[in-house]
């Protein structure tokens, strides 16, 4: 990905938007039992999408379970992680890589069923969003290593 001037501090706004955000959302749905429920939920259905269309194989890995082989519809661009699985195609499924999507694990432990709609408006552009600064954007292969 190309990176465009000023990026950084697009990010560092959106991380500051993401944070005020959170203060309005009431603590007892953050860490909590109701979040674990939400991300019992996201894991089981994980494993679902995952073994419906998983023609690779499932091993744990940094603590998600990491299902490969999946055919390129059933996941946006290198994968996505739901609760604590991450689905994706045949590309190596690196170290850094799992360093990324254990953050995202980590986040929807945070927010539960949250999840999905806070990721979905923090937009689809990942100097923009959020969850993927957060999670690395060099890990999650967003940005090239910066020098």
């Amino acid at each position: 990905m190309r990176t465009p001037a000023g990026w950084r501090e697009r990010a560092a706004r959106a991380v500051a938007r993401g944070e005020r955000l959170d203060r309005l959302i009431p603590p007892v749905l953050l860490d909590s039992p109701i979040s674990a429920v939400g991300y019992a939920w996201g894991t089981a259905v994980g494993w679902l999408w995952g073994s419906l269309w998983s023609t690779g194989r499932v091993e744990r890995r940094a603590g998600l379970w990491v299902f490969t082989g999946m055919p390129s519809w059933s996941f946006r661009r290198g994968g996505v992680c739901v609760g604590g699985c991450f689905l994706t195609g045949e590309a190596a499924v690196t170290d850094a890589l799992l360093r990324h999507e254990a953050v995202h694990r980590r986040q929807w432990r945070r927010y539960g069923l949250l999840m999905p709609v806070l990721y979905l408006a923090a937009g689809r552009d990942p100097l923009s969003n959020r969850f993927e600064i957060l999670a690395g954007l060099e890990d999650g292969n967003y940005l090239s290593a910066q020098r």
